[in-house]
């Protein structure tokens, strides 16, 4: 007779118990193992299948807290195979858990591919919350936080990484990046020359982790740092004070926002997205759009 699933708390072995079919989305550690929640455990040692971008990191989580669980890969490289599988497995009545290398599901990984078809063929889907890097680098920061957008990663090319930055330069709310060691010093040099070098900022390094740092100042400020430090070590989180209230409403801005987002799709769409970033009527900049194009501005 199989054991039943447990889980490890201080040396202490606990029960898991039964869960229903589903897709479960569990949030793990961002850096400090400590940082798991005792649902997520729970959940992680009773379903089926455990499905992860890259199953020695999670391992390294599963040791932590005796979960013995086998455990599927599942990234963007295999997306496409593996995603037909694991929706096999629910609609088989199985318990299946979709976790990251860090963090919670579908913030910057495939993950949500495998959710929408997940809900299009009527799978229960349950979050498990748990640590965010984005939160977590917004609450630190000491920026406001009553809005704010998450841009993910920025395009690795500078022209790319640029227009990028026009396109939600007059978002109004604190912008949040990820970003790689390696690139950090370019990216904040490109903010500081699109956003502007006075805005304040902060870069998140090695969140929750020993050497944890939090640098904070404005992006001119930021960015000299950046380019004359060797390249640092760890994930990076920078987040971006919203614009003032004047470059806001400014119209020029507002026109770069719309031409930005043409060049990437389709009016309409531009216009939808530029009313939710600026909270401005669609219909307005649907015709302002029209006329920038007519004079020539949307190429």
């Amino acid at each position: 007779m199989t054991p039943p699933p447990t889980f490890l708390v201080h040396q202490t072995v606990i029960p898991a118990r039964p869960l229903e079919p589903a897709l479960y989305l569990v949030a793990t550690p961002i850096g400090n193992l400590g940082d798991v929640t005792l649902r997520a455990l729970e959940t992680l040692a009773a379903v089926d299948i455990v499905a992860c971008e890259d199953t020695r990191v999670s391992r390294v989580l599963f040791d932590r807290y005796g979960i013995r669980q086998k455990l599927t890969a599942y990234h963007e490289h295999n997306a496409q195979v593996a995603g037909p599988r694991l929706l096999a497995d629910l609609a088989e009545g199985k318990a299946v858990a979709l976790i990251s290398d860090a963090g919670t599901p579908l913030v910057s990984d495939p993950g949500y591919r495998l959710v929408g078809e997940a809900i299009a063929a009527g799978f229960r889907v349950v979050p498990i919350p748990g640590a965010s890097a984005v939160l977590a680098a917004l609450t630190a920061s000491g920026l406001p936080s009553d809005a704010f957008f998450f841009a993910g990663f920025l395009p690795a090319r500078d022209g790319q990484r640029r227009t990028r930055l026009e396109a939600v330069k007059a978002v109004p709310g604190t912008l949040i990046f990820y970003e790689s060691p390696n690139r950090v010093a370019d990216s904040l040099a490109a903010m500081r020359d699109v956003l502007g070098g006075e805005r304040e900022a902060a870069v998140g390094r090695e969140l929750t982790k020993t050497f944890e740092e939090m640098r904070r100042g404005s992006l001119a400020a930021l960015a000299e740092h950046y380019e004359a430090a060797s390249t640092p070590k760890g994930e990076i989180v920078v987040c971006v004070a919203p614009p003032g209230e004047a470059a806001a409403d400014a119209p020029e801005d507002v026109d770069r926002l719309l031409l930005s987002l043409a060049a990437e799709m389709p009016t309409s769409k531009a216009a939808g997205e530029a009313a939710r970033m600026t909270g401005q009527s669609k219909q307005t900049l649907y015709r302002r759009l029209l006329e920038l194009k007519e004079e020539g501005g949307g190429g």
